[in-house]
């Protein structure tokens, strides 16, 4: 389902921008006008210079190239869409799971934003990729709540930081209170720093800082509330605990039952809401208990790590594809280089980038899938990229992304795809998904 929207005016871009202090302090009057500008869809120049980037070595890939750049050139009214997730909010170049990240991620159209969900050590819900990145992901190791951490940072007699490598932090560590003092960085650790002023500086060079002054942590509970005001779905992730189960008295079903709780205080219709879980217990736990929001539930599938797991062999799935159908899963959501192929041979009137053999099973199965994620890589130019492994032979480009994504989108039949800059994901719908 899309939703309209208006070009960004220039006016309200500059009073969400020029008033930093007004908005950090939640003033009402700045807040909504905020939200407003961050609600009117804009793409900025991502999705063009990606276009641009793209080979013409294939039929498919000059048929794409030129679809997308007629589509570029005629459209001034970009609508937002539910097959753009932002994964974290717009985590390439904003502190992720914060306020600024999800205003950007909204303002680049993602029709589902995400809160990935852990605790506090008061057993708060806060939104946090990991119970344990507080290290890497906020300002925690420059302050006094450092001492609180699961390891705190360590100095030698010379003062300079003795355990960059085994520093962790957790929200667990620390109680709701606390969490609110912290402010959200740009992901990333100098695990080799002598300082935690260098610890800190560990952005990748392919992101950037430019955003990093200011990020506002939030509690799921705001993150519900927030995506109401932008009027966008939401997609919770149940994290894993980093701790052991039941936290003081706080069980795995408690934990599952309490995200889905916080959608029903705030009147979230369970039609908007999109639990995931890599815990398939999770899942069919909402499935039998709130079935309501189990119906849409997504089991996020990781079993690629498991020794005994290969993506291209049916013999090694338990649970196959049809006995996730009969648990009643609906939604699956691989990475997306399991949905995909190489096939290094193609010529110029074939695919280069092919479904893979789990991906036709899923549909086989009923099955609907989606897929992470896009934007989350290097220059793809680099070595081996994790998120594009399958297809690295037949990619050389970052214009190849897009290739990507018309395959995962026509030829899977993908129904939504996480992005680290959902304008990319968001340009492609309105071009591709809205036409045909």
């Amino acid at each position: 389902m899309k939703t309209p929207s208006l070009m960004l005016t220039l006016g309200a871009l500059a009073a969400m921008l020029l008033a930093p202090a007004t908005f950090a302090s939640h003033d009402k009057t700045a807040t909504q006008d905020a939200i407003a500008a961050a609600s009117h869809v804009t793409l900025g120049p991502r999705p063009l210079f990606l276009v641009l980037d793209m080979d013409e070595e294939t039929r498919r890939s000059r048929d794409l190239k030129a679809e997308l750049l007629r589509c570029a050139a005629n459209t001034d009214d970009w609508q937002r869409s539910d097959f753009s997730i932002g994964h974290r909010g717009a985590p390439l170049q904003f502190p992720e799971h914060t306020r600024e990240s999800y205003l950007a991620g909204a303002q680049m159209g993602a029709g589902i934003l995400e809160c990935d969900v852990t605790f506090t050590s008061d057993q708060e819900l806060v939104c946090r990729h990991s119970q344990c990145d507080l290290h890497t992901t906020t300002n925690i190791v420059a302050t006094d709540l450092a001492r609180k951490c699961s390891v705190p940072p360590a100095f030698n007699e010379a003062g300079e930081l003795s355990n960059a490598f085994d520093v962790q932090c957790c929200t667990s560590d620390i109680t709701l209170a606390e969490f609110r003092t912290l402010q959200g960085k740009m992901e990333g650790a100098n695990i080799e720093a002598n300082s935690t002023e260098e610890y800190r500086a560990g952005t990748p060079g392919w992101r950037t800082d430019l955003y990093n002054s200011r990020g506002t942590l939030m509690t799921h509970a705001e993150s519900i509330e927030l995506f109401k005001a932008l009027g966008v779905k939401m997609t919770p992730e149940l994290k894993a605990p980093s701790v052991e189960m039941p936290f003081n008295g706080l069980s795995q079903e408690d934990y599952a039952q309490k995200m889905i709780d916080e959608y029903k205080a705030a009147d979230v219709a369970a039609s908007d809401v999109y639990a995931q879980s890599f815990n398939l217990d999770d899942v069919r736990y909402w499935i039998d208990n709130a079935p309501e929001f189990g119906e849409q539930a997504v089991y996020l599938d990781d079993r690629y790590s498991l020794d005994d797991f290969d993506h291209t062999d049916p013999a090694t799935w338990s649970p196959t594809m049809e006995e996730l159908a009969e648990m009643g899963v609906q939604i699956l959501a691989p990475p997306m280089w399991m949905l995909l192929a190489a096939n290094p041979e193609a010529g110029d009137t074939e695919n280069r980038i092919v479904p893979s053999v789990y991906a036709e099973r899923a549909k086989e199965a009923g099955l609907d899938l989606i897929a992470w994620t896009f934007e989350r890589s290097g220059p793809l130019a680099n070595d081996v990229e994790w998120y594009h492994r399958t297809t690295d032979d037949v990619i050389d480009n970052d214009g190849d992304k897009l290739l990507t994504l018309d395959v995962l989108t026509r030829d899977v039949g993908i129904i939504g795809l996480f992005s680290d800059w959902p304008a990319t994901v968001t340009f492609y719908d309105n071009c591709v998904n809205a036409k045909d």
